[in-house]
């Protein structure tokens, strides 16, 4: 009974700070992605629809990245606190040891593990294909109609148009038009005054223009002279654009986008890298067989050797040179030929070599995707182990020195996973290496710190050091 009271303190305790803080750094991350594209999203007319749905699936993407940072901030939160009120203190002098504490939260870490593999899985790689097309298409829009005054505006294609003065929404004054798709020249159509209106559906601008001029030149550019020049004035003229091209208004399909690594789960990773270690190796056994197809001095050689060698009664060592037994007019033309040869296959061989190498780097990113996978879910159990046994050692609630130590390893963890990821990508260490390097240096540190915490070792005490530093200065004065 006493046990399962302690459970349910602790995992109570654990739960209040993980939500808060995992919808916290979820936000703090999603803000983070949206500040390196805001230049963007700025001045394409977006729809509110498009942007929540573009923040649902970036989130969905950032999922995995929030959950470890998110245990490892909850957990020494939660340590922290029953260490400052003396709470750990109570339940060790019971005589329950603090991996007996831990345990209920290690499988509370093991199922948000489960769920981060599950999410990683199956959900991340929809995620991923929606945000990415979606974010193609935002990208690469044009920005929405925006006209002002005494500005050209040369969105429109084929068009410039200025506007002198804006009266109201509607009413304009001072109208210069430019219609760019005349060869010979740019016509123009000016006004003193009009009246500009915007379709429901956005789709065509049209401008009721009045007291104006509009100028053209007619004619063929290859004949000088057979040319001529028109312009004609109104009272009123209506003129129409089309804005269909502007603004985010076509949605490329996703289908698009299918065939990139991040879009597949661990199943089609595997079907994929299977498929392309087999076609790596057929290529490249086919890439040397074919190197030298062409010539036929591989075959000739030994036998053009030994006829020559036996007819001037030499031992068979091997051919020194060519020039022996090449007439005088021949050399010339032989040497030529043969440095041609030699550089179709030295640009043969760099390309062949270009193309598997490009070959083998897509093959290590679907092998760092698979890892990736388990690597991201198994990240909050190891954070998770590095968390709870920090926070029982500093023994401080509350955000702010839980917050400086997670931010801390997490870089670690951060900085780790990303050098490895890097360094697999450029073939310098395997993709397994490299996707565990951060949980190979981290494992380690959690082990060492839960066996701190079991022997209630003063690693972070102030007091601790200070009484050390007196004793190293005390037998400083003393000479012992």
């Amino acid at each position: 009974m006493l046990f399962k009271k302690l459970d349910i303190l602790v995992i109570r305790a654990f739960l209040g700070p993980f939500a808060a803080t995992f919808f916290i750094t979820l936000l703090v991350l999603v803000m983070q992605f949206f500040w390196l594209y805001i230049d963007d999203f700025v001045g394409k007319g977006l729809e509110p629809r498009v942007i929540a749905e573009f923040i649902l699936y970036q989130s969905a993407v950032l999922v995995p990245l929030a959950l470890p940072l998110s245990v490892l901030l909850s957990s020494l939160m939660t340590f922290g606190s029953l260490g400052e009120s003396f709470e750990l203190v109570a339940i060790k002098s019971a005589g329950i040891s603090l991996l007996r504490f831990m345990r209920p939260l290690f499988w509370i870490a093991a199922l948000i593990s489960g769920v981060a593999f599950v999410f990683s899985n199956y959900v991340i790689p929809v995620a991923n294909l929606k945000s990415r097309t979606l974010l193609a298409d935002i990208i690469y829009a044009k920005p929405a109609f925006d006209l002002k005054e005494g500005v050209f505006y040369d969105k429109i294609n084929g068009y410039a148009i200025k506007i002198g003065k804006k009266e109201s929404d509607s009413l304009i004054r001072d109208v210069v038009i430019y219609e760019q798709g005349n060869i010979l020249q740019d016509n123009f159509l000016i006004a003193r005054s009009g009246v500009m209106r915007v379709t429901g559906n956005k789709r065509i601008l049209e401008f009721r223009l009045q007291d104006g001029w509009r100028y053209q030149e007619r004619g063929n550019m290859y004949e000088q002279g057979n040319t001529e020049y028109v312009r004609i004035g109104f009272k009123e003229f209506n003129k129409q654009f089309d804005l269909s091209s502007l603004g985010f208004t076509n949605r490329t399909a996703d289908s698009v986008n299918k065939n990139n690594e991040r879009m597949y789960s661990m199943r089609q990773l595997e079907k994929a890298i299977d498929s392309l270690k087999t076609d790596n190796a057929n290529d490249r056994a086919r890439y040397e067989r074919d190197m030298f197809q062409p010539f036929t001095f591989p075959k000739l050689q030994d036998s053009a050797g030994k006829r020559y060698n036996d007819s001037l009664g030499i031992a068979p060592t091997g051919l020194t040179s060519s020039d022996a037994w090449l007439p005088d007019s021949a050399r010339e033309s032989v040497t030529n030929l043969a440095q041609n040869a030699a550089v179709s296959v030295r640009i043969s061989g760099e390309s062949m070599a270009a193309t598997m190498r490009e070959k083998e780097r897509v093959y290590r990113k679907h092998v760092i995707e698979w890892h990736r996978k388990i690597v991201l879910s198994l990240a909050c159990l190891v954070l998770f182990l590095v968390g709870a046994p920090l926070g029982s050692i500093i023994r401080k609630g509350g955000l702010g020195t839980p917050l400086i130590f997670a931010i801390l390893f997490f870089m670690i963890y951060y900085f780790t996973s990303t050098t490895g990821e890097k360094m697999a990508k450029e073939d310098t260490i395997t993709p397994l290496a490299g996707m565990w390097l951060a949980s190979s240096v981290l494992i380690p540190v959690g082990l060492f710190l839960t066996y701190k915490a079991l022997n209630d070792a003063p690693l972070l005490n102030k007091e601790f050091y200070d009484r050390m530093r007196q004793n190293w200065g005390k037998r400083l004065r003393t000479g012992r």
